[in-house]
């Protein structure tokens, strides 16, 4: 950014101080106050905003006499209000006498209180934000101040099921990329006055709307402060999604594991909301923020609270199991057939020996293959259409690995290994977590294929000593096991029923024990 000095702008023509003043205030250097002429504030404005075909200037007259200026960016509004309602007022309305502009101003805010949300404004710089956020700004002829009038027009799409988290039972709505209906779709399930909602603004050019939400008598006070503090030191031009927020305020940002929960679903942000934790709101994105949360979060889902706790327990269970089959078993079946025989009945290693006769590459080299390709069939799924995406990725799979197997590239043992593997990373309901899995499976291939078990068991180590040392937002991502807490086993270990989750010091029981630090 220019370091611009003082300006002997007296010596300069009138254009050439506008063009210096209007270059300052694109670059947020200087906290000018509006003119009180009307055509001055014309010209600054048209020439910062040049070239923007869609910025609506209309000039009107109040009671036939007082020159006025609406400005406001022609899709961002919502027109038809401001025909009808707007404008009908404001020709319609009665001036009283008044001695001083500022004595209008607020009379012209009176006046439209009851059709819409006004704001008095007093820089340029405001001025022009209010107008890029989509409100009206109305001038007035003889006032250095302006009137910010709501009439937003956001376009957004209709409310449907979130297509990451489906659920059996439970509501089928999700967040979409409207801020303010997602901040509704909350306020319908908790409804108390101690439900916080706090604005701020991210980025310099973006200007992105972010909503920071905790229920205040729950929330732990650090977390909420340390969590402003954070989002208040971003320094980015552009925020277009809720990943931008993520990266830049999360603990540990170097390690594969979510610190920070990612959600499209009202019920979890809500839930998450009762047991003490924040949330962030984006706009522009239906997806979430939800701190601080333990490594055990990523394998819980919502409806495991909408139905019988003894089939939430068991799933809860079949998901631990699958995911430590997704990071443990290819690893595992290089090490016992590299260096450790012996372990698996001699059939099976017959089996095994003969399938992988014809093959000329080391077994790591076949599990390396077949990884790499079932995830570029994967990740390719998923960006190609809809209608074609699941069906592709299904015909790829099967018809890649039989040809693999008949052509002798690779034995249909690893075939087997690596759709079980694949399959078992699907259990998992966080993204981000089976992400983390998926990546962490290869370091694990390769030391087992130097070292055998032993060296799974050193990386089994080192993956827990970093889980142990990781925290989110002060809490320690291995709570409750680490550091140990009865309490907070009920809802780890199981899904525990709700005559015991009910009480609610057990199900915060993190945040709690931050508090007391």
């Amino acid at each position: 950014m220019t370091n611009h000095k003082i300006l002997p702008w007296r010596k300069k023509s009138k254009q050439k101080k506008l063009d210096v003043e209007i270059e300052l205030l694109a670059e947020g250097e200087i906290e000018a106050g509006l003119s009180d002429n009307l055509d001055d504030n014309e010209a600054w404005l048209k020439q910062l905003f040049a070239n923007c075909s869609d910025l609506v200037v209309r000039k009107v007259h109040l009671f036939d006499s007082i020159p006025c200026m609406l400005v406001f960016f022609r899709e961002l509004v919502d027109t038809q209000q401001l025909d009808n309602n707007l404008l009908k007022s404001l020709l319609t309305s009665k001036v009283h006498d008044l001695d001083t502009s500022t004595q209008f101003i607020e009379q012209m805010k009176s006046e439209l209180l009851s059709i819409a949300l006004t704001t008095i404004i007093n820089t340029k710089k405001e001025t022009v934000k209010q107008i890029i956020r989509g409100q009206i700004v109305l001038l007035v002829q003889s006032s250095n101040q302006t009137l910010s009038i709501s009439m937003n027009e956001k376009l957004h799409r209709e409310l449907q099921e979130p297509s990451m988290e489906t659920v059996i039972r439970g509501p089928k709505v999700g967040f979409i990329e409207n801020i303010d209906i997602n901040m509704a779709l909350i306020r319908q399930q908790i409804r108390t006055p101690q439900l916080k909602m706090e604005q701020m603004l991210v980025g310099e050019i973006s200007q992105t709307e972010v909503i920071l939400v905790y229920i205040g008598n729950l929330a732990a006070p650090k977390v909420i402060v340390e969590m402003r503090k954070r989002i208040s030191q971003i320094n980015m031009d552009t925020v277009l999604e809720s990943g931008y927020i993520e990266e830049m305020i999360r603990d540990a940002p170097y390690s594969l594991f979510p610190v920070i929960q990612m959600t499209e679903r009202p019920d979890s942000v809500s839930a998450a909301l009762l047991e003490g934790k924040v949330a962030i709101l984006v706009d522009g994105t239906p997806m979430a923020l939800i701190a601080p949360v333990t490594f055990w979060h990523a394998f819980q889902t919502v409806e495991d609270y909408y139905q019988s706790f003894i089939t939430a327990t068991f799933l809860r269970w079949l998901r631990y199991l699958f995911a430590f089959i997704s990071l443990i078993l290819p690893s595992m079946f290089i090490a016992v057939a590299t260096f450790h025989s012996e372990m698996i009945p001699t059939s099976l290693t017959l089996s095994i020996a003969a399938a992988r006769e014809p093959v000329p590459f080391p077994t790591l080299m076949e599990i390396l293959m077949m990884e790499i390709a079932f995830e570029a069939i994967r990740e390719a799924g998923i960006r190609l259409p809809k209608q074609v995406g699941q069906t592709i990725s299904i015909v790829g799979v099967l018809v890649i690995g039989q040809a693999a197997v008949q052509a002798g590239i690779v034995s249909a043992p690893i075939v087997i290994v690596v759709s079980l593997t694949g399959i078992a990373s699907f259990l998992i309901p966080s993204n981000n977590m089976s992400q983390a899995i998926r990546i962490l499976r290869f370091p694990f291939m390769l030391s087992a294929s130097i070292f055998g078990l032993y060296g799974i068991g050193v990386s089994m180590i080192a993956l827990l000593i970093h889980l142990v040392n990781l925290r989110s937002f002060g809490v320690y991502y291995m709570t409750p096991l680490a550091p140990f807490q009865a309490t907070g086993l009920w809802d780890i270990l199981g899904r525990a029923p709700w005559w015991v989750l009910h009480k609610r010091q057990n199900r915060i029981h993190p945040i709690r024990e931050l508090e007391k630090q």
